[in-house]
């Protein structure tokens, strides 16, 4: 009933959507860093977001124990409304960065507050860099989407099926996430803009803590499930800060950008989705199998990003160098 709640919600909300954003000239317009080269209706992330933030506030309201439902409605409301501000009208970076931490830490406490400050800074700084490196790999039609969606349905088949408020929660991302896929799979009539990437993804960071912290499943298998995302946001990240370029400025060096470039969005996609299916997904069942030598599958998951980030000189652009380091290192 939630796969099928959220698809049809996705679905019918999205019709509304598109045709305000059109109404008002809600547009993502081409840049920088983005592959569209026509306006294209945005804040198509309001599909999936509205479904998931009312059945969290249901959950809390109607089951009293669910106390982490509470925190995460508050956190990702927050997160959510900023997200369609920054759409709407540019938002200061401080001011978002701002949001994000508060939302984070609050519903870490509600989480575990006999945790130590330390952890729940190492934890609050990782939810937050995933936040914001969910924004930069949603560059492509339907890839964050993909992501999401095969994130959730391999987290259900590893835990053998979550149980409760959890499960219900899973499928119902599931649900909007093919819901929204109706609209966004290449070629997109719609992007889910900031409301809907900043949401995936402090909902996929916290649904990672969460599934950690009650021992659902290890850590570890929930960063293999992720790995795609973020070893491209990562390593392209400390590339550019490597070479001294403006590594805050919109550029389309991330390994997947590169790829896109080459075979265009519709096979960029399909091939992350069999990437993450065939080779991610049995990595993080042997991590749940062999958690002994869990962290060598972790690193065997990333090492074929890791060669063709290397082969594609992911992070490296003809422009925005540092002079100094382009000379010193012109056979990068």
């Amino acid at each position: 009933m939630a796969l099928f709640a959220g698809f049809l919600s996705a679905v019918v909300l999205q019709v509304p959507i598109i045709k305000c954003a059109k109404h008002f000239r809600l547009y993502a317009l081409p840049n920088a860093r983005s592959f569209h080269e026509v306006p294209t209706p945005s804040m198509g992330g309001l599909a999936f977001v509205i479904p998931i933030i009312a059945y969290l506030g249901v959950v809390d309201a109607v089951d009293a124990s669910a106390g982490l439902a509470l925190g995460m409605w508050s956190a990702l409301t927050l997160v959510a409304a900023v997200g369609l501000w920054d759409d709407l009208l540019e938002l200061s970076a401080k001011v978002r960065f701002s949001c994000h931490w508060i939302a984070v830490v609050w519903v870490l406490w509600y989480l575990d507050p006999a945790w130590h400050w330390a952890v729940v800074g190492l934890v609050a700084l990782a939810v937050v860099w995933h936040i914001n490196l969910f924004n930069f790999m949603d560059g492509i039609d339907g890839i964050a989407a993909v992501q999401c969606l095969l994130f959730c349905l391999s987290v259900q088949v590893l835990a053998g099926g979550v149980a409760g408020w959890q499960g219900d929660l899973l499928w119902l991302t599931v649900g909007g996430m093919v819901g929204f896929l109706v609209y966004n799979w290449p070629p997109a009539r719609v992007f889910m803009g900031d409301v809907g990437s900043g949401f995936l993804g402090l909902l996929l960071g916290l649904l990672t803590v969460e599934i950690w912290h009650s021992e659902t499943l290890p850590l570890i298998a929930c960063l293999t499930l992720l790995a795609g995302f973020w070893f491209d946001a990562t390593y392209t990240l400390c590339v550019r800060m490597i070479t001294g370029q403006a590594f805050t400025e919109a550029h389309r060096s991330h390994l997947y950008q590169l790829v896109a470039e080459r075979k265009g969005h519709l096979w960029t996609t399909v091939a992350y989705s069999v990437f993450a299916t065939a080779w991610l997904l049995p990595l993080a069942w042997l991590v749940v199998r062999f958690p002994a030598v869990s962290l060598l599958w972790l690193l065997i998951s990333v090492l074929p990003l890791a060669v063709l980030a290397v082969l594609l000189r992911a992070g490296l652009t003809t422009t925005g160098l540092n002079p100094s380091f382009a000379k010193d290192h012109s056979d990068f």
